[in-house]
């Protein structure tokens, strides 16, 4: 027999489970994403790609994003509230701002040597994580 502090301890583990799925989902969605936009980039760079036609680099660029769709989707899922899960599309939609520039940061510190982050890039993300801060205020 059920007690209704089993109930409710069973739920709160579910809910943070499927939160610590959704942020791992999304992460892996954002580094598939961001190799989408900008591996080529790199590969250009490495004279990998100098030669493919725009098409080419496309269709790449796709074959790349199905990946990221394979994990964005179900996060999405997952997570939303509506579904069972703890988010809702504002803070999904937050949650993922976040971690895609803070994947872009650490794939452009990795692939692009040229590149770096200065203080306002800093302060920009500051500001990103306070946005989480009050998308969380009840």
């Amino acid at each position: 027999m059920f007690h209704v502090s089993t109930y409710i301890t069973l739920k709160q583990q579910t809910i943070q489970v499927q939160s610590i799925y959704t942020i791992l989902l999304l992460i892996c969605s954002n580094v598939f994403m961001t190799f989408a936009w900008y591996g080529h980039l790199k590969l250009q760079e490495t004279g990998i790609s100098k030669n493919w036609p725009l098409i080419a680099v496309i269709l790449f660029s796709w074959g790349i994003a199905l990946f990221e769709y394979c994990c964005q989707v179900p996060a999405n899922r997952i997570g939303f509230i509506d579904n069972g899960g703890p988010f809702n599309l504002i803070q999904l939609k937050v949650i993922q701002e976040v971690i895609s520039l803070v994947v872009f940061s650490f794939m452009v510190i990795i692939m692009f040597k040229s590149e770096s982050i200065h203080w306002n890039h800093i302060a920009a993300f500051a500001c990103l994580v306070a946005a989480v801060y009050f998308v969380f205020l009840k």
